[in-house]
């Protein structure tokens, strides 16, 4: 699947330092994350909740691949103390569960 939904949480308080670090990452950030696969990455944010959506073809792949790179162990030191849950890169997360689109469903239809 090429898309994820994802959601983590900040810590109360965090939400502008967060907001803060993601005005621009780091090019070696965003390169290792290119480099492995993701196409594109996009953050919302409800108060400490965040939800990401991210385009990479393979995103069990892409966690293995980053999860010893230099520049993503750097980029998680920076943002994980912000998480009400670090994110340990175990790989053993899939993402939310799908539950529906319209694109989807007019596609089924014919439309």
């Amino acid at each position: 699947m090429p898309e994820i939904a994802l959601h983590t949480e900040l810590k109360p308080g965090a939400e502008l330092d967060y907001e803060a670090v993601h005005e621009s990452i780091p090019a070696d950030v965003a390169a290792a994350l290119t480099a492995s696969g993701v196409r594109d990455w996009r953050i919302w944010r409800d108060g400490t909740h965040l939800f990401h959506l991210v385009d990479v073809e393979d995103y069990a792949a892409m966690r293995h691949a980053l999860r010893e790179h230099p520049a993503n162990v750097r980029w998680q030191a920076t943002v994980g103390p912000l998480h009400a849950t670090p994110d340990d890169y175990s790989g053993t997360d899939d993402g939310l569960r799908f539950v529906w689109s319209l694109s989807g469903q007019l596609a089924r239809k014919g439309n």
